[in-house]
């Protein structure tokens, strides 16, 4: 038996090639939807329409009920999968966002966020044997000093507890990306997770009063917002973002998350009239020219 330890990097780690053009249309999709819903949920909070329990209660419930009834449309009438597992991440991720973000800014929430995906991601790639070569790091490198660029001037010293909840947020939604690269039918199984997210998300939801002392809060607006960001980016854009994993390495799914603050800071000035400043555009051409360069390059095999 040949010592697989003395064999060429090239046969132990097959190089991955460039994606196709569906997984980099299917990756588009999903971020402009994860861009969507930090946007509707930081104007749902910031401008008091809604709390934060409610708002993740409305849009877990209204994600599952769309995803279940596209579901049944289906002519295979198969019934929702997921995972128990998969579900408490997405719980933890659901309800660390949400609660989070009562304290933090979004310039440290969103670097806090990422940045906990990005080490749970990276960690589990290069666990799994996962190498980058002189493009990949190259890419990588740039994407998050782009990133840093951007959210850094703006970062202050993060309330401890928002920033261990935002921490734990993006460590469960690392760990629901991973798991989800397996996933065989994206809409069933999103389906079925959202389901078994709800119970606990509502009970979060009855308890809050007790564990906050403060009273729910909830008005028209923040109801649409929170079924907007719940059926249409969380839940089509969960089962976009499934699909897209299936055509995607663990390290290039954790880099190509980071263009998503930028496509928020640039919906920011779009749709809230938020300034917009070189330093916005150089950092935001810096982190989606890396990340185009870890989802095109190749790696090259190292003896």
């Amino acid at each position: 038996m040949p010592d697989r330890g003395r064999l060429p990097a090239a046969e132990r780690f097959p190089e991955p090639t460039a994606v196709s053009h569906r997984t980099l249309a299917l990756t588009v999709a999903a971020m402009v939807a994860f861009a969507a819903n930090s946007l509707l949920c930081r104007l749902a909070l910031a401008a008091g329409h809604i709390d934060a329990a409610s708002f993740t209660a409305l849009r877990v419930a209204s994600g599952a009920l769309v995803l279940v009834g596209l579901l049944a449309l289906r002519r295979d009438r198969r019934r929702p999968g997921g995972s128990l597992g998969m579900a408490a991440m997405l719980v933890l991720y659901l309800l660390g966002f949400s609660l989070a973000y009562r304290s933090l800014s979004a310039a440290t929430g969103a670097l806090l966020l990422f940045g906990a995906v990005q080490l749970t991601m990276f960690a589990r790639a290069l666990a799994g044997g996962e190498r980058f070569g002189i493009r990949g790091v190259l890419g990588v490198v740039l994407a998050m000093g782009g990133l840093a660029w951007l959210l850094a001037p703006g970062v202050t010293a993060p309330d401890p507890v928002g920033a261990v909840l935002m921490v734990l947020a993006g460590a469960g939604w690392g760990a629901y990306s991973l798991l989800g690269r397996g996933a065989k039918d994206p809409l069933a199984d999103t389906a079925g997770n959202f389901l078994l997210a709800t119970p606990p998300v509502l009970a979060a939801l009855l308890a809050w009063p007790w564990i906050s002392g403060q009273s729910l809060s909830v008005t028209t607006m923040g109801v649409a917002l929170a079924v907007v960001s719940g059926s249409v980016a969380s839940g089509l854009g969960y089962v976009t973002w499934y699909a897209a994993l299936q055509g995607l390495e663990a390290g290039r799914a954790a880099t190509v998350q980071l263009s998503v603050p930028v496509i928020a800071a640039i919906g920011g000035v779009v749709l809230l009239a938020e300034p917009l400043t070189p330093r916005l555009l150089s950092a935001g051409a810096v982190t989606l020219g890396g990340v185009w360069l870890v989802l095109a390059g190749k790696r090259q095999g190292q003896d």
